[in-house]
């Protein structure tokens, strides 16, 4: 019985890990599309960023409800999975609670720690739902928050619950079981399960054995196939956040990255820099028009994004009615990534299918809404800047289409010749102070 067991559970470990691996190796193609962008400063910095706010849930906390659940959540998945290895010990080996020999009394006050996390997740994931389908929080049904975002984040919040049930009745018919059968070795008294052992105690020793089995089962292939599903959803964000972090820009917030073949043919055009020796090699395209005119850290960003809203919810331009949501930007941003991704998997064009991020995807009218302000990059709990795609959109209108606002055009013309934006000379710039003194 135990060998078949065994083999089953190499069986669903193996299937699982194929499975994550194509996917992986799927993304990692699919953020490879993006421009080189070599980051390797500030290693110290950029570590910080990773333990404060990716580990340590710096920025989640500006919202202190919404922060204290998702802990719970997220301490329960870290320390839970713990448990998960004992899971797949006894799964490869045929064991049974293979801990509880080596911790001895330290055991069963880990097991009572454990569940009273579990119970903290489900009590953490029903307060979630309740904010989203029944108080509907403004942000969760946005216009971009279709049928599939809405039925993502439902999945994953009920399977959460479902996984935490299946551990307190595997720990109670456990407990049952240990009065009866040698195999289950003694745990001491689990609180919370404890409370769920009156349901169970009309059931005979072969009906708890089933049950203790089932919820085993249930719950290994739970998490074995959530570590598939993830790498379709936005909770890709549990493992991405980290990276992301890491390779998030430093820079002020206010500062724009200049493009430095523009900027070295300004400076040689007024004498700042030595022309070069030789013809420049081509530029290339100004600003980006699909997913392979953006650096690939961005394109990560997009897979890292949360879908949380946060940025939708503190863009002016979208408070004012405005058609512009920074979290739609990076979600179509990775929805562009998998079409061209699914088209080149499947010998089809990818890249070259006809579509654009800019006009097919994103519109002008929501980049030319964006005032830069980075209300967007600051509210982000994860450090993503949609900011960075839509300045490099823009500049692909304005340099290559020439399709900028006709008032922008203005401006951008008096800036070439007067050196600012009103159309008068510099030399008359403070004629204002004279006449009125």
């Amino acid at each position: 019985m135990y060998i078949a067991q065994q083999v089953a559970f190499l069986i669903t470990l193996t299937v699982a890990g194929i499975l994550v691996r194509r996917r992986v190796l799927f993304i990692r193609n699919n953020i490879r599309l993006g421009k080189a962008n070599v980051i390797n400063d500030r290693h110290g910095e950029r570590l910080k960023n990773m333990l404060l706010v990716a580990f340590g849930q710096k920025k989640m906390f500006k919202r202190p409800v919404a922060a204290v659940l998702h802990f719970f959540i997220y301490a329960g998945f870290l320390i839970i999975n713990l448990e998960v290895l004992e899971f797949i010990i006894d799964g490869f080996f045929g064991t049974h609670r293979i801990f509880a020999s080596f911790l001895g009394p330290l055991y069963p006050w880990m097991m009572n720690f454990f569940e009273a996390l579990a119970v903290a997740v489900m009590l953490a994931c029903l307060v979630f739902l309740l904010r989203r389908f029944v108080i509907r929080i403004p942000r969760f049904w946005s216009s971009e928050m279709t049928t599939w975002p809405r039925l993502d984040a439902a999945l994953i919040l009920t399977t959460e619950i479902v996984l935490m049930w299946a551990i307190l009745f595997m720990n109670a018919s456990d407990q049952l079981l240990q009065q009866v059968n040698e195999h289950y070795v003694s745990t001491g008294t689990l609180y919370f399960s404890s409370m769920l052992m009156p349901l169970l105690e009309s059931l005979t020793p072969g009906s708890l054995l089933i049950l203790e089995r089932f919820c085993w089962w249930f719950h290994i292939i739970g998490i074995l196939g959530f570590s598939v599903y993830i790498t379709y959803s936005k909770h890709l964000h549990i493992f991405l956040a980290f990276p992301n972090t890491y390779y998030a820009r430093l820079e002020p917030k206010g500062q724009i990255n200049n493009m430095p073949v523009v900027t070295r043919e300004v400076r040689s055009m007024l004498g700042l820099e030595a022309a070069a020796p030789q013809a420049p090699s081509e530029p290339g395209r100004f600003g980006a028009k699909d997913i392979n005119d953006l650096q690939w850290n961005s394109l990560m960003a997009a897979y890292s994004c949360t879908e949380c809203g946060r940025c939708t919810s503190e863009c002016p331009a979208n408070l004012s009615g405005k058609k512009l949501s920074p979290r739609k930007i990076m979600m179509d941003v990775r929805d562009r990534m998998e079409d061209v991704g699914k088209s080149m998997a499947s010998g089809g064009p990818g890249i070259a299918d006809g579509k654009f991020l800019l006009g097919d995807y994103i519109t002008k009218e929501e980049i030319n809404a964006c005032t830069s302000c980075n209300a967007c990059v600051e509210a982000c709990p994860v450090m993503i800047s949609p900011l960075d795609i839509i300045i490099e959109m823009r500049r692909y209108v304005a340099m290559e289409e020439s399709g900028s606002p006709a008032q922008w055009n203005s401006m951008f013309q008096n800036i070439e010749t007067n050196f600012a934006p009103w159309k008068f000379p510099s030399s008359d710039r403070f004629k204002w102070a004279s006449e009125n003194s």
